[in-house]
């Protein structure tokens, strides 16, 4: 028997409420196999990042050949890449082992506010990274970053999904978390916008949930869904889990990745 493999390639949360921790217990919920190539390693709680150290570029890649070249890759996706050498090495192992179900999260900042990518990354990411993905998936800030636009509303959402989309990805789907109102997303395929309308939950600040939407996206891509499909089933995922949300820190509340699964699911 053979399960479906889905390759998280980003960094190491040690509260295990994001990062890798968050990805691999998104992935067994939804039932595939969860294989990891880790990028960097965080010391970090619901309060913040306290320290951080990144791994040399070609162990990266070599634990994506790793697994590439032995398990097979169903789909991936990438979190925390923060510098322009791991991007690099990371683009050059997607393209050498063709995996064409990328979701490229481009985590920038942390729930905290920590800053989690040098520099020069964002160029590299852009450049390396966004042109081979088949959905990104920026956060209002991210994607301000990304295309320049000041997104503040449902309209300046669509504008930079399309800037985002111009950068090469075959579609954008842009968060609406950090804005007031609903927590209504928007993707778009190059052609047409497709709405992911959801009330807003009052939780304050919720660890993680943009690592668990792409490690769900990535998860229902694995088991053979389409684009817009997965991004639906993962943001319902996310949606559960922040309705069961675990208040066990000083900061941000946790996803309950296992209360999340449901029936539907399976």
């Amino acid at each position: 028997m053979r399960r479906p493999v889905a390759l998280t390639i980003a960094g190491s949360d040690s509260s295990g409420g994001a990062g890798i921790e968050a990805d691999i217990k998104t992935m067994c919920a939804l039932g595939v196999y969860a294989t990891v190539a880790l990028t960097s390693v965080t010391a970090q709680n619901t309060t913040g990042v306290t320290d951080s150290l990144h791994l040399p570029p070609s162990l990266v890649a070599a634990q994506i050949d790793a697994v590439a070249d032995d398990l097979g890759v169903d789909a991936a996706k990438t979190g925390m890449l923060a510098t322009a050498a791991i991007i690099e090495a990371v683009a050059s192992a997607v393209q050498r082992h063709s995996i064409s179900r990328l979701v490229v999260d481009p985590v920038m900042v942390a729930t905290s506010g920590a800053r989690l990518v040098e520099d020069d990354a964002v160029d590299a990411l852009k450049r390396r990274l966004l042109p081979l993905a088949l959905v990104a998936t920026p956060n209002v800030p991210e994607a301000r970053v990304l295309s320049g636009i000041d997104v503040v509303s449902r309209e300046s959402m669509e504008e930079a999904a399309r800037a985002v989309h111009a950068l090469g990805p075959a579609a954008v789907l842009v968060k609406a978390g950090h804005l007031e109102g609903d927590a209504s997303d928007v993707l778009f395929d190059g052609e047409s916008f497709t709405w992911l309308e959801a009330p807003r939950i009052a939780s304050g600040k919720v660890h993680g949930t943009g690592c668990t939407l792409s490690a769900a996206i990535a998860s229902w891509l694995a088991l053979g869904r389409g684009l817009v499909e997965s991004v639906r089933l993962a943001k319902a995922f996310v949606t559960r889990g922040i309705e069961a949300r675990l208040d066990m820190g000083r900061g941000s509340a946790l996803i309950d990745h296992l209360a999340a699964a449901s029936e539907e699911d399976a």
